[in-house]
């Protein structure tokens, strides 16, 4: 069990049969009245994000939510498949649970899989990877009035915008957070 005057960011606890993430917390003593507790949580199945306050005496049961690294193999269909480090086995991913930041993953990386009691509810990408440029459009000097970027398509198929001196067949790093170039490898 844990209280709501111990709330920190990232904490996980069960309340109304949900599990709910601390967000943003903050301790609000007013000069008349009770004190409470403010902050903003998520939602870790559904993914909303709600603000709600707390009485620091409530009591609410603690989640244990389980993130396990495992190495993404290969898709088939809807179904994306990632393989255990330690007992190889493969575990099968719906498509509806991986995120947009998803597109930036190749085969064989190695992804965190987060599950609360065995359900999986997201999957979360290396937070920088380095992908190979497949196509995008010359750049041309003089096009440079201010920071010029162009599209580029990535060997996963991904879009970016990348600087005009960018090439194909340039290894680049991207921050997964955000889907931006950040530079080359």
């Amino acid at each position: 069990m844990i209280s709501a005057g111990d709330f920190r960011n990232g904490v996980t606890f069960e309340m109304d049969g949900a599990v709910y993430q601390i967000v943003e917390f903050q301790h609000v003593k007013p000069g008349k009245g009770a004190a409470f507790v403010r902050t903003k949580i998520r939602n870790v199945i559904a993914g909303s994000v709600i603000e709600r306050t707390f009485n620091p005496s409530d009591k609410y049961p603690s989640a244990f939510v389980e993130r396990k690294d495992m190495e993404y193999s290969y898709a088939d269909g809807d179904l994306y498949y990632f393989m255990d480090g330690e007992t190889y086995e493969l575990m099968p991913i719906s498509k509806e649970v991986l995120d947009d930041n998803f597109k930036f993953v190749k085969e064989n990386m190695v992804c965190k899989v987060a599950s609360y009691k065995g359900k999986v509810f997201a999957v979360e990408p290396p937070t920088f990877v380095e992908l190979k440029i497949t196509r995008t459009d010359p750049g041309f000097k003089g096009d440079t009035a201010t920071n010029a970027t162009k599209p580029a398509t990535l060997e996963t198929g991904a879009q970016i915008r990348v600087p005009l001196f960018i090439d194909e067949g340039v290894v680049i790093r991207i921050d997964t957070r955000t889907g931006e170039y950040m530079e080359r490898a």
